[in-house]
């Protein structure tokens, strides 16, 4: 996943490496097997992964996936239909194309050249099926990239992990993708910070509590370069196969799972403002938006205030 991760597990008497079912040596061994065999399904950066070996094959014949491989590509595209195509793990062609992809170039196509990367993308190309676990595509070209997804599936399966073990208060990060469960040394919520988009320099804009849940943000503050003045984000809308130009600077996701909001937070950041609210509200997402306004941020959100840390 090209990032690093972060596990706290705070006490003690409770859990299973306090009474010595088994070392911290030992989960760290299985955390970083359980990440590695993650990598090697659904990396883009490794040649021989599930997906590059799928993205590199010249067929329309249906390709062998493992059952969790299986399951991320139908969160995917369960979003990508809810969100009416803002959601699209094929936008790869157009990321690459942009410059925002593993060759990380400055690339200012041409309209010819966005045209025909699209016509290499459509989630609604790729067809799934259960029995056995594979997927096919519909278009040769087509080629899918889980970036949007995966960090926040890894959560989720170190998470699944740490429960099986027993523990019961525990907070995982992975680039910025966040699963917390319980509570944290004070006996009191995890805190987290949601980020100021700011370039320069990092602020807090709002701390939350967390507990029992996921959040993901996806924003255009990080990854980015411009040109004239104009801000080119890393940020494809599938629609029309540009950076997004509209206000959203960020958008934070709370859920469940951090799978699904790290797909959610991506599908709102391509909407926008006004669409990402409607779509928010429809879907029963909870959501905390920042908008840049000239010299100033602000803000739309629908959390519970009790989340809000004072």
């Amino acid at each position: 996943m090209g990032t690093q991760y972060h596990i706290r597990v705070p006490f003690g008497a409770e859990n299973a490496i306090q009474n010595k079912i088994l070392s911290q040596q030992q989960l760290q061994r299985e955390i970083d097997a359980l990440l590695l065999s993650i990598n090697q399904e659904m990396s883009t950066y490794i040649e021989n992964s599930t997906i590059s070996l799928f993205n590199q094959s010249q067929t329309t014949n249906w390709f062998p996936v493992s059952k969790r491989f299986l399951d991320v590509i139908k969160t995917a595209q369960k979003i990508s239909r809810s969100s009416e195509g803002a959601f699209d793990i094929t936008v790869k062609p157009l990321v690459n194309l942009w410059g925002f992809g593993n060759n990380k170039k400055q690339r200012f196509p041409l309209k010819q050249q966005i045209n025909s990367a699209l016509d290499k993308t459509g989630y609604q190309f790729l067809q799934i099926q259960t029995k056995p676990p594979s997927i096919r595509k519909q278009k040769i070209e087509l080629s899918i990239d889980l970036s949007a997804i995966a960090k926040g599936y890894a959560v989720d399966a170190i998470a699944l992990l740490l429960q099986k073990h027993q523990f019961q208060h525990f907070l995982i990060e992975i680039g910025g993708e966040i699963r917390a469960q319980g509570q944290n040394k004070q006996y009191q919520p995890w805190r987290i910070a949601i980020e100021k988009p700011t370039t320069l320099y990092r602020s807090i804009q709002q701390g939350l509590k967390l507990s029992n849940s996921a959040i993901a943000t996806s924003g255009d503050y990080r990854n980015f370069y411009e040109k004239g003045g104009k801000r080119y984000s890393h940020t494809i809308d599938p629609k029309t196969g540009r950076p997004i130009t509209h206000q959203l600077a960020s958008v934070t996701v709370l859920n469940k799972y951090s799978m699904i909001a790290d797909a959610q937070a991506t599908a709102i950041m391509v909407l926008g403002g006004k669409k990402g609210k409607i779509y928010a509200q429809r879907e029963n997402l909870q959501v905390y938006m920042i908008f840049r306004e000239k010299d100033k941020f602000s803000v739309w959100h629908n959390l519970p205030i009790n989340n809000f840390l004072k």
